[in-house]
């Protein structure tokens, strides 16, 4: 048998495949997070530039190539971080060989963003340096360090927000307020935490109840709101059946504060949900100046329940008289079938031809059909140019 010479190996396949490229020096780009605060975080990034910049020029293979930097509230969610999106955008486009970074919560504090990002550069040959962990990604057990500590930061971040929320409800608890998120007719002193009236807003809040409780629906208040010129709560000119409803049952008018009517179902996302009893709710009675008094408040709340449409799982009693329909028209919850007792509502056919008519027709029949009231017949509305009429 022929004898067989072992050629031993000198070279890896990262080193194969950077035979391809004409690059002399490694180019080299830091990557930092830095503080939020406005003086803290430009001498946060001065001393960062100061530090990366000696650290690369020490290294006569490595050339800076950019500092980049994102504020420290994004950690978790890299797709809202600018600075780190256009890092790896640069990386992808081959201007940067390699990304150095103070550590992996750094970086991204998710495994899953962890290992997504450090696999893409790997692909395009890419080294990314953790300082803290001594971590190079291009090395052969680079990466199960990395999923084992990205697991440990991921861990750390859960644990914050666990802790931040059990502070916050301690808080509230103790009658504090958290993230007071304005309301028309209020103002709010960050400084004193106190809420007082805004005698011109409440007005309007006062003109909108009474509205409301007069009969009129959401749909005619926003309409009359626009043409007074009244502002919502943030400066605009249009008002949306949405924005008025959300003024009826802001239980802050009447004086009292609820608080914890969202709550963030996890540090990763950062989804906000509404809550329906999932967390804790805090009530505060007598908080504060009300707008309007007690009754004017429960005179609201029942015209409002009495037009909910009931739902699976809602408060609202199903057997419960109900006008789904919120007097958006003039004869909205007005006018009754004589027959099956039903209300009348408006409807439109033929919308968008030529044919397009708007008609009236009592609820039992249009949602369910002629068989629950074959007496219903519809009724035709026109125009004659100063006012609506119905032709029988």
């Amino acid at each position: 048998m022929a004898k067989v010479d072992v050629i031993k190996a000198q070279v890896s396949v990262t080193d194969r495949r950077r035979r391809s490229k004409s690059i002399e020096r490694k180019r080299v780009a830091a990557y930092c997070r830095i503080s939020t605060d406005s003086e803290d975080q430009l001498n946060s990034y001065r001393s960062q530039v100061q530090y990366y910049t000696d650290k690369i020029s020490e290294n006569v293979d490595w050339m800076m190539v950019g500092i980049y930097a994102d504020e420290a509230i994004t950690g978790t969610q890299v797709a809202k971080r600018e600075g780190f999106q256009k890092m790896i955008n640069d990386c992808m486009s081959g201007q940067i060989d390699m990304v150095i970074t103070k550590s992996i919560s750094r970086f991204a504090r998710n495994t899953l963003d962890t290992l997504k990002y450090v696999r893409m550069l790997k692909e395009k040959d890419i080294a990314v340096f953790f300082e803290d962990e001594n971590i190079n990604t291009l090395s052969m057990d680079g990466e199960l360090l990395l999923v084992v500590l990205s697991a440990v930061a991921q861990q750390e971040v859960e644990n914050i927000f666990s802790n931040v929320k059990k502070g916050l409800a301690m808080k509230m608890s103790r009658g504090e307020i958290v993230g007071f998120a304005g309301a028309l007719g209020y103002d709010y002193d960050p400084e004193t935490k106190s809420i007082s009236v805004n005698e011109e807003e409440a007005k309007i809040v006062q003109y909108i109840f009474k509205r409301y409780i007069e009969g009129m629906g959401s749909h005619v208040i926003a309409g009359e709101l626009e043409q007074m010129g009244a502002l919502t709560n943030r400066g605009n000119k249009s008002w949306y059946d949405s924005t008025v409803l959300g003024i009826i049952k802001n239980e802050k008018y009447k004086g009292d504060l609820l608080q914890g009517k969202t709550f963030t179902v996890d540090p990763i996302t950062k989804r906000r949900l509404g809550n329906l009893g999932e967390v804790d709710q805090y009530l505060m009675k007598d908080h504060h100046e009300p707008i309007i008094s007690e009754e004017m408040w429960e005179q609201a709340q029942a015209i409002l329940k009495r037009r909910t449409v009931v739902h699976e799982n809602s408060n609202v009693d199903p057997n419960s008289y109900r006008e789904p329909y919120s007097r958006k028209f003039a004869f909205s919850c007005m006018v009754k079938c004589g027959f099956c007792g039903a209300s009348l509502t408006r409807r439109s056919w033929h919308s968008g031809s030529k044919y397009h008519k708007n008609i009236w027709l009592y609820i039992s029949s249009s949602k369910y059909g002629k068989k629950n009231c074959p007496e219903s017949k519809g009724i035709a509305e026109e125009y004659n140019g100063s006012v609506f009429k119905t032709k029988i």
